[in-house]
């Protein structure tokens, strides 16, 4: 009753005119930018980051709420239309919804698209209006060892399902610590990787590292390897869907959330995960399994709604324990930052008006992304056709006028120049962006609980493991590690190999 009672009070702040407007202006502009080829919803989150900055905390978050979502939806629009996912998440849209959209179906595609995000992000907002405050309440009594293991196994999850290979996610882990380190250390005042450079005393912004990594290192790396001309959009009618269509895709829109939501929820889960699932459990489910690969509906419906639920579960982790478990949170939780407002337990405590305010407006946000990208979809399939060139030059602007906002200085242009060639870089040879990006917002977090947790324990190694919680988690950080040596012998067992033999 307290949840319900605290998301009323939300309604009422999300509601007000003015946090209304932002909502529709964050869902227009992150339909927009999201619907752009290769532009996916972190990438439009990180590129509207500065534009955010003259708004109160409330307004701009709840902006950024419809920004998400909108990303999202534009995202599976072009993955529909164009065959070119914004993110990986999109992928899954594309195997169905782009033979769909050949054959004539493109409307109904980007209708169960719509509808699926509609039902995904409300279930999922659901189980965050009853999962979250439970969570916070029990993480009030975490410690510094045991934060300090959350963050070692958010590090580990990370580069362990991410990327080609461990060593990749690794290394662009240990890049991102690495530019964490910039600035004052905090607790003893001594100068790290300055270079004697004033400026860097305070170390390199957060946004700065986002929009470099995301905007820049996406723009130059899809610039490079598109052609001039890119490739021609499929025309789409008015999305409808008849009743046989509703009658397919019902079940696959409840199905998603309990997919996508608990994968959210976890380090390193996000939206890829889950969406396979949906795919693949749709596919055994389905009645017309003959039409997946050639443009099964069910393929969209699931997966677009176990995507939109995913989203709601990374909110969980991010407004109870401080954890981005995605990039789009990671970049949301440097915007946070900006505010001076530290994600964790006490936040439900200490503004509440902003949480169940930011939470209120996920459940306008879809109505609102409903009511008005249905009749907009033929406006956005036109977005398609901007040249190439034009697009990526308005990119790279207007990421060097938002990084400049940040502090006003030249030399901001310069890091973000930098970090841009740097994310182009780990593109070209397969390093993940999300690991450094974390890396780059954790660090310092990682580094402060690690000291509290020895000085606590006078400098005792013990002292990180001296709690069941922390012993725990560790324990999952070793299965995590241990888990591509132990499968093969898990094969190799006999009631294993009689299991799979019959």
């Amino acid at each position: 009753m307290d949840s319900l009672n605290s998301l009323m009070d939300g309604f009422g702040t999300a509601l007000t005119p003015i946090n209304l407007l932002w909502a529709a202006i964050g869902v227009l502009l992150g339909t927009a930018i999201g619907v752009l080829p290769g532009i996916g919803p972190a990438m439009a989150v990180a590129l509207l980051l500065p534009v955010t900055y003259g708004l109160q905390p409330t307004g701009a978050f709840i902006m950024f709420a419809g920004i998400y979502y909108g990303a999202m939806f534009g995202g599976s629009t072009t993955s529909i239309l164009l065959n070119t996912p914004g993110e990986s998440a999109a992928v899954v849209a594309a195997m169905e919804g782009h033979p769909m959209a050949k054959a004539g179906r493109g409307a109904q595609a980007l209708a169960a698209a719509a509808i699926g995000h509609f039902a995904g992000g409300m279930i999922g907002t659901i189980l965050l209006v009853v999962l979250a405050p439970a969570v916070a309440a029990l993480a009030v009594d975490i410690g510094a060892p045991d934060y300090f293991a959350i963050m070692v196994l958010a590090f580990i999850a990370v580069t362990s399902v991410l990327g080609s290979s461990r060593i990749r996610g690794l290394a662009s882990l240990l890049i991102g610590l690495t530019i964490g380190l910039v600035g004052l250390d905090q607790m003893t005042g001594q100068s790290r990787l300055t270079f004697g450079s004033l400026e860097l005393a305070d170390g390199v912004d957060v946004v700065i590292v986002a929009v470099g990594l995301f905007a820049i290192g996406e723009a130059l790396w899809v610039a490079a390897h598109l052609r001039r001309g890119g490739a021609e959009a499929i025309p789409v009618g008015r999305p409808w869907l008849g009743k046989a269509d509703v009658r397919r895709t019902w079940k696959s829109w409840l199905r998603g959330p309990l997919i996508g939501f608990p994968f959210g929820a976890i380090p390193a889960g996000g939206a890829e995960i889950p969406t396979f699932l949906s795919y693949v459990t749709e596919k055994r489910l389905s009645k017309h399994k003959d039409e997946f690969g050639k443009g099964a509906i069910e393929g969209v419906a699931g997966p677009e709604s176990a995507a939109s639920a995913s989203a709601a579960g990374t909110l969980v982790s991010m407004l109870t324990l401080g954890l981005p478990t995605t990039a789009v949170a990671a970049v949301m939780l440097a915007a946070f930052q900006q505010y001076g407002i530290q994600p964790g337990p006490l936040l439900f405590e200490r503004e509440p008006e902003l949480v169940w305010g930011l939470i209120a407006s996920l459940f306008v946000g879809m109505v609102l992304l409903l009511a008005l990208n249905l009749p907009l979809a033929p406006l956005w399939a036109k977005l398609l056709r901007i040249p190439r060139p034009y697009l990526y030059a308005g990119i790279l602007f207007f990421a060097s006028v938002g990084a400049y906002a940040v502090g006003g200085e030249a030399l901001d242009l310069v890091v973000l120049l930098i970090i841009g060639l740097l994310g182009f870089g780990m593109r070209r040879y397969g390093l993940p962006v999300l690991p450094a990006v974390i890396g780059v917002i954790l660090g310092p977090a990682a580094e402060q609980q690690l000291r509290r947790a020895l000085q606590i324990s006078d400098g005792s190694v013990s002292g990180l493991v001296n709690t069941p919680f922390s012993i725990a988690v560790y324990a999952i950080v070793v299965l995590l590690l241990t888990w591509p040596l132990l499968r093969p012998l898990l094969r190799k067992l006999p009631f294993l190999r009689r299991g799979a033999a019959s």
